[in-house]
């Protein structure tokens, strides 16, 4: 999840960290006692040359493919990241570096755990270094034919260690790709080359701060909000070109691939044919689009349109659009009948609707102002369900529905019922909002049935398990359209994914009995992350909805090793059907796709 409040506060700043130690374990390691991953902190970046510049990056622009993609006859041998050379920093830098260290060390030290670096970036929360790309052992089974393509998932990965508060929200992006050729595997990790991580690489150090941790009351707000505004008037970087971290998920519309956060603009992206990950640039759709879009998109598979909104701070405090098949942006649809800020991360569609959830998570100006994060839970404000025609041109059909007590961070799916008069939709409910951004570890979700009658403003629900659930995905055929299987994370605690659950949604409502029918427990000390559903011929519209296989990243923290898994969707238990060991460790983290060979070659 990308930084909610970047979205609040796009102009402020933070710190400069250290670089990652060259001695950080990046591959696996046998150790049984190995718990916590050590690292670097340096006062300085080490000075190797005496040229000084305070030009701001370049943003990386997008770039036809120049050659059809073929695929390589071997993997080329394996070759260590290129580290940039570091430049001495200018002397306003030092300047700024020196206040950023006093600011962390005295005006707002990180004392909250949720905000501790050393807690934050604990075990397989620590970040990697990047690795390009490396075959891989098939350990267990064999991978299917029907894998030909890509596995790839974002999560956070600072660039530089942080020395002030740091959220988990806060890392940049880094995909981490598995490309799969007729049962052999070679795997990626590579940051997205965002505007803010260029930046960075080029100075040495933190310059554009981190907004979801960083920004907590008048005080220190107001002294990293001045500092940030004096390296980008100094030139040290350039606010206009965003400051997004592209670290939430991945999405395939318009014909292209795309790495996204919801502070920023999405970024293109592309695996070579040696399944390197390159960078193409930031997206703008012809200038159509601007500031940021949602990290969850929903594309129909029938038609290839993406449907979409932004939120932020200011009226309209939420807008909707549409990208067609052909990557053309729809004008947004204002919708000001959302009176005050919410964090509106994702939403849903079904073939008539598109269902926006106005959660009590949002901007609360009280808790900023005594000292507390800009971005908390509102005890007293009345969740509720807005719903839009998904063709809407303009907010004048726009309803909304009360619905006491149901905050939801995902959805899942939805559809209509009875010709369109009625809207159900399948969520994870949050019963502890007021942990969601503080004690991540305390939230339990539950997945729930909402029904809502567009007539009568009738609006029913129901638990369809109690078991501590998020992460949900369904096969992807059915975005929009009534489904029967949902598979989703066991939290253990969240974000710690201790195994896989598969739910049967179609139970009746008046059968109250928990409808998982299938489950995967990873093994004592093994934590994967999101799942993925991928079927086993897309193409056969007489095929099971659960015909196929579930993918995700599984790490063992007894061992060190991380491995990926293909299960099999259909099994009770969730059989393995290939397991890959990974040469490197893959940390947890957050959304990920799987792009099939022939999608691979469009890009």
């Amino acid at each position: 999840m990308d930084a909610f409040s970047s979205t609040f506060l796009s102009t402020l700043s933070q710190h400069p960290k250290s670089l990652l130690s060259p001695n950080s374990p990046n591959t696996a390691t046998s150790s049984p006692s190995l718990k916590v991953y050590s690292v670097r902190i340096e006062e300085r970046p080490q000075k190797t040359t005496t040229t000084t510049s305070t030009k701001p990056a370049q943003l990386p622009q997008e770039k036809p493919n120049p050659s059809p993609y073929t695929p390589p006859k071997a993997t080329p041998k394996r070759q260590l990241p290129i580290k940039p050379k570091q430049v001495e920093p200018s002397f306003p830098a030092v300047i700024f570096n020196a206040f950023d260290d006093f600011i962390n060390t005295f005006i707002d030290p990180p004392l909250r755990p949720s905000v501790d670096p050393k807690h934050v970036l604990s075990n397989n929360f620590a970040p990697v270094d990047e690795l390009p790309p490396t075959e891989c052992e098939v350990v267990q089974g064999s991978l299917p034919t029907c894998l030909d393509g890509a596995y790839i998932r974002n999560g956070p990965n600072p660039q530089y260690l942080p020395r002030g508060p740091y959220h988990l929200f806060d890392g940049d992006g880094v995909l981490h790709s598995i490309k799969i050729s007729q049962g052999k595997a070679t795997f990626c990790s590579r940051y997205v080359q965002t505007y803010k991580y260029i930046v960075e690489r080029e100075a040495g150090f933190q310059v554009i701060p981190n907004v979801f941790s960083g920004f907590n009351g008048l005080t220190a707000s107001a002294a990293r909000g001045a500092i940030t505004a004096a390296r980008a008037i100094s030139g040290q970087f350039n606010p206009t070109n965003g400051i997004g971290l592209a670290n939430t998920s991945l999405a395939l519309f318009g014909g292209k691939l795309f790495a996204l956060g919801e502070s920023d603009l999405p970024y293109a992206v592309k695996l070579a044919p040696d399944g390197d990950i390159i960078t193409l640039g930031r997206h703008d759709f012809d200038g159509k689009l601007f500031m940021s879009m949602t990290a969850h998109p929903k594309i129909d598979p029938e038609t290839g349109e993406a449907f979409a909104f932004r939120y932020g701070p200011m009226p309209p405090f939420l807008s909707y659009f549409k990208i067609d098949q052909n990557g053309t942006k729809s004008p947004d649809v204002p919708i000001f009948s959302m009176t005050r800020p919410s964090f509106l991360h994702d939403f849903a569609i079904t073939k008539k609707y598109a269902i926006f959830a106005d959660i009590q998570i949002g901007m609360n100006p009280i808790d900023f102002i005594t000292g507390g994060s800009p971005v908390s839970s509102d005890s007293g404000k009345v969740p509720r369900l807005g719903v839009i025609p998904r063709y809407a041109k303009d907010e004048s059909e726009m309803k909304w529905f009360d619905v006491p007590g149901f905050n939801i961070v995902h959805a899942i799916n939805a559809w209509d019922e009875d010709g369109g008069d009625t809207i159900v939709m399948v969520a994870p409910n949050i019963l502890s909002v007021e942990h969601t951004l503080e004690r991540m570890d305390m939230i339990h979700a539950s997945v729930e049935k909402v029904k809502i009658d567009l007539k009568t403003g009738m609006v029913s629900r129901h638990p369809v398990s109690t078991r501590n659930l998020d992460f949900g995905v369904i096969n992807p055929a059915y975005v929009g359209k009534k489904n029967r299987y949902v598979y989703a994370a066991i939290g253990d605690p969240m974000p710690k994914v201790a195994g896989i659950a598969k739910l049967d949604v179609s139970v009746a409502e008046s059968d109250r009995r928990d409808c998982i029918v299938a489950c995967r427990l990873f093994g004592e000390g093994c934590f994967g992350g999101e799942p993925f559903f991928v079927a086993k011929d897309p193409n056969n519209l007489e095929a099971d909805e659960d015909d196929g296989y579930v993918v995700s990243y599984v790490h063992n923290e007894n061992t060190g090793e991380s491995r990926f898994l293909v299960m099999d969707a259909k099994s009770p238990n969730h059989d393995i059907v290939a397991a890959v060991k990974l040469p490197c460790r893959v940390p947890y983290g957050f959304h990920g796709l799987f792009v099939r060979d022939s999608d691979l070659r469009k890009l």
